[in-house]
């Protein structure tokens, strides 16, 4: 109350001047250190230039104070014409080189293939955060959706082989190809510890190969250019070895980062810092290989890297960044018709006061850093831009409330920084939206996401059919299915129904989703979709999904990887923990037989479902009658 104006504000560029302007007290003048001033002396008011600046405010009676002032272009870049892309859960495709579970080259060989094979234009892949260590006696937890850090990759994904300095150290490749033969041959579940138990004991040695100076040089720069946040990072990795991951059970003055005992303790361990710093440095060199082969290979978007909506409360970023965590709260979902207790996600929500007063500070790196080898971001639970349910820790997620945000900055900081690196912004608003909050996004230049199964006209005048083609969303990225959902093969057969009523999670009686499916299939039926008409053969109605996918003037069109092979298994059951293998799971065929990207690429349904898809590459105008939003 006691200031002229907030601690951060923004000024949207090529647009009306921001209504803070007007509630200035006459003679109030602003400048920035690039000698930018409102009002002008010389009468003409220029726009600010383009970026986060401290701006001085003048008062009339000649006080000062100093804001963080966003100058955000009006709106994100969007691709400028209709692409496919596959979506994968990068764990769950092994090669036959990978150890144990699908890696950073089996990405990058999956968008060389599938770009020059089928003219795929973008692949969508899970979190590739940094995850928590394992404790002692417990397993890492294995959803890529609650990492230790959302700024810096897990080097669980490197492809060992392609470190040049692995080369002068000991071959593990008959351990690797022991690991790799539980999964495809034993049918065991990926095991993300055993996997890195190896690649660590690899990197160690790694470790000890000195750098050519080329790479020396290269490292160091690195390590310059990520700052204090990359050596954070790599002191709690240490600390986490020598304490555990526990936070809790650490010393009480290693707490805070940055306390006179965190600093003795960094130059004690300054090896193990600079173990886990190097190691960050070789992910992120094989994350940029990735993004080359894709666009290489002539994919006009390349990798879409996934944000978590949050991270570990005993984690790294948490750590590293707890005065802008809230202490003692926890992200969730208040009680709706699914879940009438609510949800409590064990994720600290960040402070929208302390994300102010910084000016976004750990907002802005974030996404630059997670933009850096992207050509598309997804968000997930972009909701939270606006609004987050906010728990106190030891409540029921009924006790909870909605904690606001200022969802204008957040959406500035968000479009400076994708005008900036280039990159699309695609936001996951499936499920409960508040008003208003879509046409924001889309205003924005956010794309959405719509899920084929959830396009039936509920609105007042509506009677639950499938939404026609031609009504959906243009600004969005249209798939058949989500990580979190059934595979189509499972949707269409009832197989999801039935999984789900073995472990006594069923909402709906396999009556009801039948008839959901029959609707799809009429509907497709009278669009001369299916060949034959009726939509008994399995391949025929996954083809006829994914055409009809293809009407939609959805700016981008999104395959589920395991839907090239038939597999029946969700990657992820909502609702379980030990029930079910959730992120465990290897691509399988239609039999449940775990197969590899060499037999992937080989697989004659996988073609003939990719044919589907080909020369989709077109401008964006969009048939009559297509939804702008």
């Amino acid at each position: 109350a006691g200031r002229p104006l907030p601690p951060t504000v923004v000024w949207w560029l090529d647009g009306p001047q921001p209504a803070w302007l007007e509630q200035l007290p006459e003679g109030t003048r602003l400048t920035l250190e690039s000698g930018w001033e409102y009002p002008s002396r010389s009468g003409a008011q220029p726009e600010p230039p383009q970026g986060i600046h401290p701006l001085t405010v003048h008062g009339a009676t000649g006080a000062t104070s100093t804001v963080h002032l966003i100058a955000a272009p009006p709106r994100a870049p969007r691709p400028p014409t209709r692409t496919h892309g596959l979506l994968v859960q990068l764990y769950s495709l092994l090669s036959g080189r990978s150890w144990g579970m699908g890696d950073l080259a089996d990405l990058a060989d999956l968008a060389a293939w599938s770009a020059r094979t089928h003219g795929t234009g973008f692949i969508q892949v899970n979190p590739l955060h940094a995850a928590v260590p394992a404790g002692p006696g417990s397993g890492t937890d294995p959803s890529p959706y609650r990492p230790s850090s959302r700024r810096f990759p897990d080097p669980v994904h490197l492809r060992i082989e392609d470190i040049p300095e692995y080369a002068y150290v000991p071959s593990r490749a008959g351990d690797a190809a022991r690991l790799r033969e539980a999964v495809l041959g034993k049918g065991e579940l990926i095991d993300r510890d055993a996997v890195w138990a190896l690649k660590r004991q690899a990197l160690e040695a790694v470790h000890g190969i000195p750098l050519t100076p080329g790479r020396s040089a290269a490292y160091w720069d690195f390590l310059a250019e990520q700052g204090t946040a990359l050596e954070d990072h790599a002191t709690w990795c240490a600390l986490a070895e020598r304490y555990g991951p526990d936070r809790q059970a650490w010393p009480a003055a290693l707490q805070d980062p940055r306390s006179p005992e965190t600093a003795r303790a960094r130059r004690e361990l300054m090896d193990r810092v600079d173990f886990h710093s190097r190691l960050v440095w070789l992910t992120d060199i094989q994350l940029a290989a990735a993004q080359r082969a894709a666009r290489d290979a002539g994919m006009p978007i390349g990798l879409v890297h996934d944000l978590a909506v949050g991270v570990h409360p005993g984690g790294s970023d948490a750590w590293a960044q707890r005065d802008v965590f809230a202490q003692g709260m926890s992200v969730g979902a208040p009680p709706d018709a699914f879940n009438a207790r609510g949800q409590d996600w064990g994720l600290p929500p960040w402070r929208p006061d302390r994300l102010a007063e910084t000016g976004y500070a750990a907002f802005r790196d974030l996404l630059r850093h997670l933009m850096r080898h992207a050509g598309a971001v997804r968000i997930d639970h972009v909701m939270g831009l606006f609004r987050l349910w906010w728990v106190p820790e030891g409540e029921a997620p009924t006790e909870g409330c909605y904690v606001h945000y200022d969802a204008e900055a957040m959406l500035a900081v968000l479009v400076l920084e994708a005008t900036r690196s280039g990159t699309y912004v695609i936001g996951e608003d499936l499920g409960t939206v508040e008003p208003g909050v879509r046409d924001r996004l889309r205003e924005r230049g956010v794309l959405g996401t719509s899920v084929l199964w959830f396009e039936r006209d509920y609105g007042p005048e509506g009677d639950g059919r499938p939404v026609p083609a031609d009504e959906w969303r243009t600004d969005c990225v249209a798939t058949a299915t989500t990580h979190d959902l059934p595979s189509t093969a499972a949707r269409l057969s009832g197989d999801d129904v039935r999984l789900r009523e073995r472990l006594g999670l069923s909402t709906v009686t396999g009556a009801e989703a039948a008839a959901e499916v029959a609707d799809w299939l009429d509907l497709f039926a009278r669009l001369g979709l299916l060949a034959h008409g009726g939509g008994r053969d399995e391949e025929e109605a996954v083809q006829a999904v994914h055409r009809f996918l293809l009407r939609t003037p959805a700016r981008m069109v999104g395959l589920w990887l395991p839907d090239l092979v038939g597999d029946r298994r969700p990657q992820n059951l909502p609702g379980t923990w030990n029930e079910y293998p959730n992120w465990r799971l290897p691509v399988a065929d239609a039999a449940g037989r775990p197969i590899t990207l060499e037999e992937l690429t080989a697989s004659p349904r996988a073609h003939a479902l990719l044919s589907v898809f080909e020369a989709t590459a077109e401008p964006l105008t969009g048939p009559p009658g297509a939804r702008p939003d």
